[in-house]
């Protein structure tokens, strides 16, 4: 029997690949409260307002706290982000050197170990994966130091097998690359892989990628009704899934 609660009962997995920042963070407590920062910085580097466009552009919704599903913030690497933050600065009414200016007087990267609350015992539940022979991977939009900064934080490090980010130089999701990549480098075929994710990019990720079992998660940014078509299963959490 198949160490999962999910999934074919015959399903024999020998890699699971989990998205980090809504599948084993959560999300909002990082991004919002970092892009809400960022906001205060700009305006003040800036003397302009500014809040209003940014979240706009990213795609938080300040009212309710919450990153917008499919907006810039849900899955768009750090450098892009930047780039966009520019953007918004010469949309406001700075010049391109002012803007480029303010942002770097702005710019930071949210703390990956203070602001990290995992859904689960990561420890405990990457260990009982590893002693079932199951390898365990990392695949985040999100860059490597912060990602590294983070699971060693939680402990989690050590039962990580490999992890890719978006500063490695892959295409990011959507595109399948991360997924092959990350099968390639561990040695298990994508019909024994699971990926594991919050967003329709993860999803489409392991559906491009011909992954055996993609699994939606809704402790992020998605709805069920969102994930659902990309999704073999949905569940609330990776708590549930082994």
């Amino acid at each position: 029997m198949s160490i999962l609660k999910v999934g074919p009962p015959d399903f024999d997995p020998g890699l699971i690949i989990f998205d980090k920042d809504g599948t084993l963070i959560h999300f909002d407590a990082m991004w919002g409260g970092w892009v809400t920062e960022l906001a205060d910085r700009l305006e003040a580097a800036a003397a302009i307002p500014a809040r209003d466009r940014l979240f706009e552009a990213l795609g938080f919704d300040a009212a309710r706290g919450r990153v917008i599903a499919h907006g810039k913030l849900a899955a768009t690497p750090m450098s892009i982000l930047y780039t966009l933050t520019v953007d918004v600065m010469r949309e406001c009414g700075l010049s391109q050197p002012a803007a480029e200016s303010a942002v770097a007087a702005a710019w930071h990267i949210p703390d990956p170990v203070l602001l990290a609350r995992p859904f689960a015992d990561l420890p405990a539940l990457f260990g009982t994966l590893k002693k079932h022979g199951v390898k365990v991977a990392v695949a985040t939009t999100d860059d490597r130091a912060p990602t590294e900064a983070t699971l060693a934080g939680l402990g989690a490090a050590q039962f990580v097998d490999t992890i890719v980010c978006a500063d490695d130089g892959l295409p990011v999701k959507p595109a399948p690359d991360m997924v092959t990549t990350i099968c390639d480098r561990l040695g298990v075929s994508l019909a024994r892989t699971v990926v594991v994710g919050d967003s329709v990019a993860d999803l489409q990720m392991g559906r491009g990628a011909r992954a055996g079992l993609v699994v939606g998660v809704l402790s992020g940014v998605s709805t069920a009704e969102t994930l659902a078509p990309l999704a073999d299963v949905v569940i609330e959490s990776i708590a549930g899934l082994v």
